[in-house]
């Protein structure tokens, strides 16, 4: 099953580990990059995981903790460009796909929260 936002969070997860490998190789950064990497890849495994949800109940868990985990990776992309290890564009770049992630599991947890609450 092909969502927009497993798409998207697939993407993302992509363009955060080139940016790691980027971090390490070419910055030698290592603490920052491993936290970053870690939560914004867990965004789209627990997308995926979202998908083979037992109950509703059991999705609305897995795209809130997404959620958490793209709240996560908006804060370390934040502290990456504050420590200026990224360039203004290159947090630009990636600043507007993780906002848009947001954007995505918010409505997601919203509307299946009312949805639920409908029945």
């Amino acid at each position: 099953m092909h969502s927009i936002v497993g798409e998207k969070s697939l993407a993302f997860a992509k363009r955060v580990a080139k940016c790691y490998l980027f971090l390490q190789e070419k910055k030698k950064e290592t603490i920052l990059s491993k936290q970053f990497v870690r939560s914004g890849t867990s965004i789209g495994a627990n997308v995926r995981e979202g998908t083979y949800a037992q109950s509703r109940k059991d999705f609305i868990n897995k795209m809130n903790i997404a959620l958490k985990e793209a709240g996560e990776t908006d804060y370390w992309l934040d502290v990456l460009r504050a420590a200026e290890y990224l360039t203004d564009s290159e947090y630009k770049s990636m600043k507007n796909d993780i906002d848009e992630l947001i954007r995505l599991l918010s409505s997601i947890v919203k509307t299946t929260k009312e949805l639920a609450n409908k029945q």
